[in-house]
């Protein structure tokens, strides 16, 4: 029963931070990539207004930058719940 008890705990965890990865993901891609993107164009990055550059470049960057945070949370979460050797 412990077992379960622990691994419920695990996959709780896991969705919460799939749930909140997602999330950043969807309001930098979506809201800022097309919601957004006229306000957005008022600015400028990198000599690209900046609402074309979330579309374009920022959504990826922040996707491979997410990939990374989710795999050092797992590899926390693994520890803690003594699924690492």
């Amino acid at each position: 029963m412990k077992s379960n008890n622990k691994e419920n705990s695990y996959w709780r965890s896991n969705i919460k931070y799939v749930s909140v990865l997602l999330l950043f993901w969807f309001t930098f891609s979506f809201l800022f990539g097309i919601i957004l993107k006229d306000f957005l164009n008022q600015f400028s990055f990198g000599g690209f207004k900046l609402g074309f550059w979330f579309a374009q470049q920022g959504s990826i960057y922040v996707f491979v930058i997410l990939i990374f945070i989710y795999v050092r949370l797992m590899n926390r979460l693994d520890k803690k719940h003594g699924f690492k050797k």
